[in-house]
């Protein structure tokens, strides 16, 4: 009596080879399935790593994805701007007027004809950076630019206007502007 109870049933006749090997087989699965009900993955450390790589490789190509359609997206963007200045732009806008702004911290000055010279003072027609150059669009159309890409826009002078402090404000209005002065 020192065998296993399955090896004494052996002995006696009541269990044969085959029947044996079918209820380890049993016995087998259902400790295998016992260990997975628990938590335990039964996975290999080899089988993890892979999976784990898998995900990794995902989520780097996920956000490669994502970056590629940004800066696509931000191409058609810049050349739908683009666009919208070329069709929208004033020609026969040169004249013998000089019209000033201030681009970055540089002075530029543009030659315009009297009615475009009010029309840019009053705010009607605003200056945009294009093509290594500026163009002259319509005040609706640079809000359009405006909110695609504020940076192409030249700042309208009253805008510096409006940051001057009050005492500034007090001590210029004491000068007298001449009524044909040019600027």
């Amino acid at each position: 009596m020192a065998g296993s109870l399955f090896d004494q049933l052996k002995k006696s006749g009541l269990v044969d080879d085959k029947k044996a090997k079918q209820i380890k087989k049993q016995k087998y699965q259902q400790a295998k399935q016992k260990k997975g009900k628990k938590g335990q993955p039964v996975v290999s450390e080899a089988a993890q790593l892979a999976e784990q790589a898998a995900k990794q490789k995902q989520e780097r190509d996920r956000q490669l994805n994502l970056e590629r359609q940004q800066a696509q997206e931000k191409k058609a963007i810049q050349a739908a701007v683009q666009q919208r200045i070329e069709s929208n732009r004033l020609t026969h806008y040169k004249g013998d007027m000089a019209y000033q702004f201030v681009d970055d911290s540089t002075v530029k000055t543009l030659n315009v004809t009297k009615k475009i010279h009010q029309r840019l003072t009053s705010g009607e027609i605003r200056i945009v950076i294009f093509g290594g150059g500026y163009a002259l669009v319509e005040s609706a159309v640079a809000e359009k630019i405006e909110q695609a890409d504020a940076n192409l826009l030249i700042p309208l002078p009253s805008a510096q206007e409006e940051n001057m402090s009050e005492e500034d404000k007090d001590y210029y209005a004491q000068f007298e502007i001449p009524d044909d002065l040019v600027w």
